[in-house]
């Protein structure tokens, strides 16, 4: 079962896909958004739509520490929803709290990017894996 995951910011969205068994995520691409334009990847979306033909996409939800939502949860829901209505396939929510903290740490400290110019252009496709990890790994049915 392969999947799309998606960390959705308000100017990039990062890109991860599982293997076709479910059981990994790997990064795939970051991409840039406009929303005071309208445009919302749906483009460079379709194309991986096509590549990989994914069964479902799992979207972070950015939910603040203390559990509430915000506008990052209004965001994330409205990508959903286009995404539900353009694909017609199943969109999934995984916690996604800290997963670009996360994402950082580790290019800084096991990858040893310490430039924040290099680390920006993959801290999404990271936080993008962990999402779409974090998702596999509740969902595995061993």
């Amino acid at each position: 079962m392969r999947l799309l995951g998606l960390d959705v910011g308000s100017r990039t969205i990062g890109v991860a896909v599982s293997d076709p068994l479910g059981i990994t995520a790997q990064p795939l691409e970051t991409i840039q958004i406009d929303e005071t334009r309208h445009n919302f990847g749906m483009r460079s979306l379709k194309k991986l739509v096509r590549e990989y033909e994914p069964e479902a996409f799992v979207l972070g939800l950015p939910k603040k520490l203390d559990g509430s939502a915000g506008a990052s949860v209004d965001r994330s829901h409205a990508m959903g929803e286009r995404l539900a209505k353009k694909f017609g396939l199943p969109v999934y929510y995984s916690d996604e709290r800290l997963t670009t903290v996360e994402s950082e740490r580790v290019l800084v400290e096991e990858a040893g990017m310490h430039d924040r110019r290099e680390r920006k252009e993959v801290v999404d496709q990271l936080a993008a894996v962990l999402i779409l990890q974090n998702y596999l790994d509740l969902h595995r049915k061993d």
